[in-house]
């Protein structure tokens, strides 16, 4: 810890009379009232919580690194952003915003990590966005309730996320990457790369990049909002995890070897069913870790149209769970590739023959334009390129 803290200190810059303490105004903790504008020009260290509250706005430019404290339980950093507050965190295909840990000696105008490699997590939380949009959710006692209290945070917090406004807008995330997080902070209870609670769909959200989240890589709590152009490479558990009703759509994403499912896809809890939620035009590259490729519950109301799964290991027996949740959504279009020796059935098993067709690697017809998503960590170190992409 000794070393990561003096990097911390060292990498924003000395004052003029020779202290190498930290200036006070590149440190984020606490709660923020006011607007706020972090610049480029700075390295910011995100010690501890750091809470946008109703009525702020945090504007984020586009360059900007924000390097996260490590610790676990209360101590794990994260960045809230509260309902009623607002994010804006507007980074470029050449200058992205960068989400990483105080162990990263990454600094201004680097993509790729010099000194971490992308499966080290857990060094710090993440980002939680909460919104107004509705969620379908129980209490204990099993009657239906409008807002709850985000996991990961303790509800010494004020974290509550859900309501009645589906419209409802938390600001732009945009060309943003989150790297080394998901630290525990109690009985297997870890934070996600980017948690969105009752987010609704006056929310922006797109070209997000997770790197090596202990937890899930991306995980929505009901809410309205949809995402597209998203990376999802090394999540400790599932990629793309979905809960409460969630009914917006994610599309054009790519997932890289994730160490639970591609998808843990998981419908109402509570009385509300507003609808579906879709997943539309992605690629899995599935690797040897991997548990279910799809992970429905009878009651999950989603659907996955134009996704392509290859990387899939020889000795893969899990398959795919509760085919197709309780059924009111679109499922379509599934391209695969097999290694010799593994039979679809044993992969697909439960999965209508109509949607699946076979290609020989990497001559998928369905799936992002990996291109587009070469400002990331997983393509400017080509690694999406190693694997056909």
């Amino acid at each position: 810890m000794a070393a990561i803290a003096a990097f911390a200190l060292t990498s924003c810059g000395d004052d003029n009379d020779g202290d190498t303490t930290q200036p006070e105004d590149t440190v984020l903790s606490g709660s923020l009232t006011s607007d706020r504008t972090l610049t480029k020009d700075n390295i910011y260290t995100l010690s501890g919580r750091y809470i946008v509250e109703g009525g702020a706005t945090l504007t984020i430019e586009a360059g900007t690194i924000i390097k996260a404290e490590q610790g676990t339980g209360a101590s794990a950093s994260a960045l809230i952003v509260s309902r009623d507050g607002m994010i804006n965190a507007q980074g470029t295909a050449t200058e992205p915003i960068i989400f990483t840990s105080v162990a990263d000696q990454i600094t201004q105008g680097q993509i790729v990590s010099p000194n971490l490699t992308p499966s080290t997590n857990g060094l710090w939380g993440g980002v939680i966005i909460l919104g107004e949009a509705p969620i379908s959710a129980q209490n204990a006692n099993g009657d239906d309730v409008v807002e709850l209290q985000i996991e990961g945070i303790p509800t010494t917090v004020n974290a509550l996320y859900g309501g009645t406004n589906g419209g409802d807008n938390s600001g732009t995330f945009s060309y943003v990457s989150i790297r080394h997080g998901g630290a525990n902070i109690g009985d297997g209870n870890e934070i996600n790369g980017l948690t969105m609670g009752g987010v609704g769909s006056g929310t922006t959200v797109n070209n997000i990049e997770i790197v090596a989240n202990q937890d899930d890589g991306i995980e929505w709590f009901g809410g309205n909002v949809s995402v597209n152009k998203v990376v999802i490479w090394n999540a400790g558990d599932d990629a793309l995890d979905t809960d409460q009703d969630w009914i917006g759509t994610c599309s054009d994403f790519i997932i890289v070897t994730p160490d639970g499912s591609a998808f843990e896809l998981d419908g109402p809890e509570g009385s509300t069913n507003r609808g579906t939620h879709q997943f539309d035009n992605g690629v899995v590259y599935a690797g040897s870790a991997i548990s279910d490729l799809v992970d429905w519950d009878d009651n999950t109301n989603a659907g996955l149209t134009n996704i392509y799964f290859y990387g899939i290991d020889a000795s893969y027996t899990d398959g795919i769970s509760s085919f197709g949740g309780d059924g009111a959504a679109t499922t379509s279009a599934w391209e695969y590739t097999l290694p010799a020796g593994l039979s679809v059935d044993s992969v697909f098993q439960g999965v209508p023959a109509s949607i699946l067709t076979e290609v020989a690697e990497n001559a998928n017809t369905v799936g992002p334009d990996a291109s587009a998503l070469g400002w990331t960590w997983a393509g400017a170190s080509n690694s999406l390129s190693a694997i056909g992409l």
